[in-house]
C-alpha cells in the first residue's frame, strides 16, 4: 500500500518492561516481565505512518501491559516482506492490506485475517482540486500509480466500468510517492487513498484534492487495511490472539477519542522520522475512516469478502479463490462471531 516517502522512520525499539500484577507485595521488574507474552507485529510499509497510532499509543498507555503482551512492533524491509514475515512465522501477527492476504492465500501462505482496520475502501483516482474527472476521461491521461498489486487490480476493476483497460491509460510509476508527481504536474491524476495520497496532497500542496471514489466505478466496498495471523500462531495461541484483539478494540477507541495524545504519542516514537502537520491531518482523516468503537467496529463480514473475491476472480486477478470464510475468522474479536 501506498505512503507519503517524506516518513523515515525506523523499528520501534524497546520491549516492556512491566506486567500487570494484582497480587500483593512487591514484585521485581525481572518477574514482572517474565508474565508478559512477547508478539511480533509485523507493519504494512518499512516507515512508520498514521495508521500505527492505535498500536503506539495502546502500548505506551499500558493497555497490552494489562492483557499480559509485550507488543513488538516491526517495520518491515520492504513492503514485500509483510506476508513473508507473517507466512513463515518471523511474524506472529500483522497489519497489511486484503489483497496481501488474498495472494497469499493463493500461494498457500497460512495467514487469516482476525479483523479489519476501517469500514470501506477509500481508494480512488486523486486529483488537482478543481481538475476532477470521470472515469471515462481517464482515457489517455497520463496517471501517476504504484507498482503494486493492489493498485492495478482495482485499477483495472474500476477502467472496467467505463469499458477501459489499463492500456487506455499511461502509468508513471512512484517509488513512494504519487503526490510529487499530482503536485508538479507531472500526470494529470494519481491513485490513492483519502487517509494517504489525499492528506498529502492537503498538507503539501496546500489545495482540497478531487476523489473519484473506486466503489462508485465497479470495485467492491471492501476494507483496504486488515490486522491477520500467523494460522499456526493462532492455533496454539488463541488466548493471546484474543488479548491482542482486546487491547487494540481498547487501543482504537481511546485513539479516536484523544487524537492529540496518539500524535504525540508518535512524536515520542518516531520525533526525527516523520512531519507533524502530515500525521496529525492524517490521523484525522484516518479517524473518520474506522466507525464507532463498538462490537462490529473490527468485524469482518462475509459478504465485503465474496463480493472482493468474486471480483478478483472474474478479473483473473487470481487464478482461483477459495470460500470467504477461508480468507477471515472473527474468532479472535472480544465478542466473537
Amino acid at each position: 500500500m501506498q505512503r507519503r516517502s517524506i516518513l523515515k522512520g525506523a523499528l520501534l525499539a524497546g520491549a516492556v518492561a512491566l506486567a500487570p500484577w494484582l497480587g500483593a507485595g512487591v514484585v521485581t521488574p525481572q518477574a514482572q516481565a517474565a508474565e508478559l507474552t512477547k508478539i511480533n507485529f509485523v507493519q504494512e510499509w518499512p516507515v512508520a505512518d498514521g495508521f500505527w497510532i492505535p498500536w503506539i499509543l495502546g502500548k505506551e498507555k499500558g493497555f497490552y501491559r494489562e492483557e499480559g503482551i509485550d507488543l513488538n512492533i516491526i517495520a518491515p524491509p520492504t513492503v514485500a516482506d509483510t506476508m513473508k514475515f507473517l507466512g513463515t512465522g518471523r511474524a506472529d501477527l500483522a497489519f497489511t492490506t486484503v489483497m496481501d492476504i488474498i495472494f497469499a492465500k493463493e500461494q498457500g501462505a497460512p495467514v487469516t485475517a482476525i479483523g479489519r482496520y476501517g469500514q470501506g475502501n477509500n481508494w480512488g483516482i486523486v486529483s488537482r482540486q478543481g481538475e476532477k474527472f470521470t472515469v471515462a476521461e481517464l482515457k489517455g491521461k497520463t496517471i501517476g500509480i504504484y507498482n503494486d498489486a493492489w493498485t492495478k487490480a482495482q485499477l483495472a476493476l474500476m477502467l472496467k466500468s467505463a469499458n477501459m483497460t489499463l492500456n487506455d491509460i499511461k502509468m508513471v510509476a512512484a517509488a513512494d510517492d504519487t503526490v510529487p508527481l499530482l503536485l508538479q504536474k507531472r500526470v494529470d491524476a494519481i491513485t490513492g487513498i483519502t487517509n494517504a495520497e489525499g492528506t498529502g496532497v492537503v498538507t503539501t500542496g496546500k489545495q482540497k484534492p478531487e476523489f473519484l471514489p473506486a466503489v462508485e466505478h465497479g470495485v467492491p466496498n471492501t476494507p483496504i487495511f486488515m490486522l491477520a495471523g500467523n494460522e499456526r500462531w493462532l492455533k496454539n495461541n488463541p488466548e493471546v490472539a484474543k488479548a491482542f484483539m482486546r487491547a487494540t478494540e481498547k487501543s482504537i477507541a481511546y485513539a479516536i477519542a484523544h487524537p492529540e495524545e496518539g500524535t504525540t504519542a508518535f512524536t515520542k516514537a518516531y520525533s526525527k522520522a516523520y512531519d507533524p502537520a502530515f500525521i496529525k491531518q492524517q490521523w484525522a482523516d484516518t479517524i473518520t475512516l474506522l466507525g464507532q468503537p463498538g462490537p462490529d467496529q473490527l468485524k469482518l463480514s462475509d459478504a465485503a469478502w465474496s463480493d472482493l473475491l468474486n471480483a478478483v476472480k472474474q478479473e483473473g486477478i487470481v487464478k482461483e479463490t477459495l470460500p470467504a470464510q477461508q480468507y477471515y475468522t472473527n474468532d479472535f474479536l472480544p465478542q466473537g462471531k
